[in-house]
């Protein structure tokens, strides 16, 4: 039983990338977060970072037998409509999140186009949020 831990552009430079606005923990990090998480249930995380819509999109089609999903879309939660079409598909529960609190920034940040379709959305607390994303998974995947 897998779990998809899907990350969008820039991303893949976690660590690095403003590290005053997204932290240390590098996206390695992360996934070792999350899978300490889920290793009760089970779950094997499987985790894939791209900078292009149209890998996150295959990825996600390609992962209807995950057991639900952790996806952090960067700056495609802004416009990322594609993207948002692929979710709407994606047959189980998961998690829309944020490193950073998006309603703290510009105002261009404020509103996600996928939001609506998540079982839940975590914003603004870091690597940690991952982990309370992953946690919420393990009680909403009978």
């Amino acid at each position: 039983m897998e779990l998809l831990l899907l990350n969008g552009p820039n991303l893949g430079i976690l660590g690095r990338r403003e590290p005053e606005i997204y932290g240390t923990d590098t996206l390695a990090d992360i996934e070792e977060a999350v899978q300490a998480e889920v290793v009760d249930r089970g779950w094997k995380v499987v985790s894939r970072q791209h900078d292009s819509e149209g890998d996150l999109i295959s990825t996600i089609q390609g992962a209807y037998h995950t057991v639900g999903a952790i996806v952090n879309p960067g700056a495609l939660m802004i416009a990322g409509w594609s993207l948002r079409d692929a979710l709407a598909s994606y047959p189980r529960p998961w998690v829309e999140v944020h490193l950073s609190n998006v309603w703290a920034r510009e105002s261009f940040r404020h509103e996600s186009v996928i939001a609506p379709l998540a079982s839940g959305v975590v914003v603004g607390l870091g690597a940690l949020g991952y982990r309370l994303a992953a946690r919420a998974l393990t009680e909403l995947v009978a």
